[in-house]
């Protein structure tokens, strides 16, 4: 599959701070959620810590420089993020990064 763009991940951060629903948790395992730190985790313990949109674990400035501050920990939803898809797309088209 080839998509239209090549997307730096570390110069954008747009699908970390695209919506409050998307970092969930959803195949990890009871050990793999406990050991995220406490304070990236939703009160609900369903997904991670959102501040607005904002996953709690994006450090930087959107379409400037990010990293993520569970990198090594991250999610099965962040580990399957495909750079340039659709969704990655429809993400940076939100904050104007076409």
């Amino acid at each position: 599959m080839t998509f239209a763009i090549d997307v730096d991940c570390e110069a954008c951060g747009a699908c970390c701070s695209f919506s409050p629903t998307w970092p969930r948790f959803s195949t990890e395992t009871e050990a793999e959620i406990d050991a995220l730190p406490a304070r990236f985790v939703s009160d609900d313990q369903r997904g991670m810590r959102c501040h607005g949109a904002r996953c709690s674990a994006l450090a930087g400035r959107v379409g400037s420089s990010t990293s993520c501050l569970i990198y090594d920990l991250r999610l099965d939803v962040c580990r399957a993020c495909v750079p340039g898809d659709g969704a990655c797309l429809e993400a940076r088209s939100s904050f104007g990064l076409d």
